[in-house]
Formats: C-alpha cells, sequence, structure tokens
C-alpha cells in the first residue's frame, strides 16, 4: 500500500458537487493499494495512520497522534499513486490491484483505524471526486509498505 499522508486543519471531498466526507483537524490521506499487498499491508497502514506520532505536544514538537489529539481522518482512494511515470509520457499502471481487491482492502483500513477509536471520514471509491484541504505545517509523509 501507498499513502499520502497530509496534516491538516480541516478537509473535504465531493462528489458531484455534495459533500462526502469532511473533517477538521486531522490526517488527509491519499491511499493506493498494490497488487502485492494483502491483510498484513491493510494492519500496518491502519495502525501507522492512527498512531503516527506528527502533531506537535505541548513544548512543539511532533510527539502525539490523531489518536492523542482527538482528531479525524479522511481517507481518499486514489489508485494513482501506484502509477509509474518513469517511462514514457503516460502512466502506467500494472503496480495497482484490480478494483475488487483495492476497494476490500481500502474498506479494511477504514475498519480498522475505527477500531482504534478514530473518527474515519472517506471519499467514494472510484469516483471522480474533489478534495480540498488546509495543510498544516506544511506537513506530508509518504508511506509504503512494501
Amino acid at each position: 500500500m501507498r499513502a499520502v499522508i497530509q496534516r491538516v486543519a480541516g478537509a473535504r471531498v465531493e462528489v458531484g458537487g455534495r459533500i462526502v466526507g469532511q473533517i477538521d483537524n486531522g490526517l488527509l490521506v491519499y491511499l493506493s493499494v498494490g497488487v502485492n499487498d494483502g491483510l498484513r499491508d491493510a494492519q500496518f497502514t491502519a495502525d501507522k495512520l492512527a498512531n503516527l506520532r506528527i502533531f506537535a505536544d505541548k513544548a512543539g514538537k511532533m510527539n502525539l497522534s490523531v489518536i492523542d489529539t482527538g482528531g479525524s481522518i479522511l481517507l481518499v482512494s486514489n489508485f494513482t499513486l501506484h502509477g509509474d511515470c518513469r517511462k514514457g509520457r503516460r502512466p502506467g499502471f500494472d503496480a495497482a490491484a484490480e478494483p475488487a481487491l483495492a476497494r476490500r482492502l481500502y474498506e479494511k483500513v477504514i475498519e480498522l483505524i475505527a477500531a482504534n477509536g478514530v473518527n474515519v471520514q472517506t471519499g467514494i471509491f472510484a469516483e471522480h471526486m474533489q478534495v480540498s484541504s488546509t495543510n498544516d505545517g506544511p506537513i506530508t509523509f509518504l508511506l509504503d509498505t512494501q
């Protein structure tokens, strides 16, 4: 799995002009499932997202997780994170999982994050979405389970 993790002051996702997911302080996460990903990748990713210490403590150090701060996660599926732009002028997507597997593991990540007591909002899998956010920092990390 690949994820782009952004610490945000707020984020929302719209489909067809309708807000389908929205958070205040927390994490905006774009998530892509790869062809070789499985349950272990989903478990690792969910644990990392819930517990990654990238929020400031009272001393101003990145020492708190989204759980510690009572924040939320907006999880947006984004297969293009597995796009390979190294050859030619058009990305290749051979490394991206087929939709049924991708959906199943994406939904598992949502379930596992929620089991940690974190409010999880989402986009709509395989839909065209407009995502708006205010990056706080800016703080952005890349996560790759492979």
